[in-house]
């Protein structure tokens, strides 16, 4: 009875709701990418207004709040690895993109999908909407990195030796950090580039896997 109160169980329940919560805000950034806006453009005049009335909004709630808890679970749990000193750089560049997501969620994409949405008054609606797209593909560019870090991060001392994100530091992850932020740059202010297109963005995605998982290796 006493192991339901013990901190290992509880560093569990916060890894399940962790999961849980990251399904449902990925799930739904995915459907917004690959679903939502490709029906936005090819949805007749008479149903455009509602998807947007009614439709867009409460998807725009689970999408923002599932992304909340994934970032209150996750604090969590990279404090219990700190404190436990198993930290390793996959961790912190999984940790990384998904802070950079949260925050592009909650003070890029919902701000503006409200105006773009018409949910609140002022603003130019199709400039917010084209900001709202940007944020949104740049997270859907780190969510492949993002995953595979997470994933790696418990495995990455049984791969073929230290260059696998081993320890905390190095040459590797500057570079890496350094490409994460130029990627989140571009994603506030630049343009969208490769990843306008579904297929741009998956692919996309994958190959910053790819070079990610190269940086660490090689370097």
């Amino acid at each position: 009875m006493s192991d339901i109160f013990s901190m290992e169980f509880l560093n569990f329940l916060f890894r399940w709701g962790h999961l849980l919560f990251g399904i449902t805000w990925i799930g739904i950034l995915y459907y917004f990418n690959f679903i939502q806006g490709a029906y936005f453009k090819e949805a007749s005049a008479e149903a455009l207004p509602d998807a947007k009335a009614k439709l867009a909004p409460r998807a725009l709630w689970w999408f923002r709040w599932g992304a909340m808890f994934t970032f209150i679970t996750g604090v969590f749990l990279l404090l219990m690895m700190g404190h436990n000193n198993i930290l390793n750089n996959y961790i912190i560049i999984g940790a990384t993109m998904g802070t950079l997501m949260f925050l592009n969620v909650w003070l890029v994409i919902w701000p503006n999908q409200q105006i773009a949405l018409g949910m609140k008054e002022g603003g130019d609606g199709a400039a917010a909407g084209a900001k709202a797209l940007l944020a949104s593909r740049t997270n859907t560019l780190f969510s492949a990195p993002m995953a595979f870090a997470m994933l790696a991060s418990p495995h990455s001392t049984t791969w073929g030796g230290a260059g696998w994100g081993t320890g905390v530091g190095g040459l590797d992850l500057i570079i890496v950090l350094i490409l994460i932020a130029l990627v989140e740059i571009n994603g506030l202010v630049g343009k969208q580039g490769p990843i306008a297109s579904v297929k741009g963005v998956i692919h996309s995605s994958i190959l910053l896997t790819v070079i990610f998982v190269l940086v660490f290796e090689l370097l």
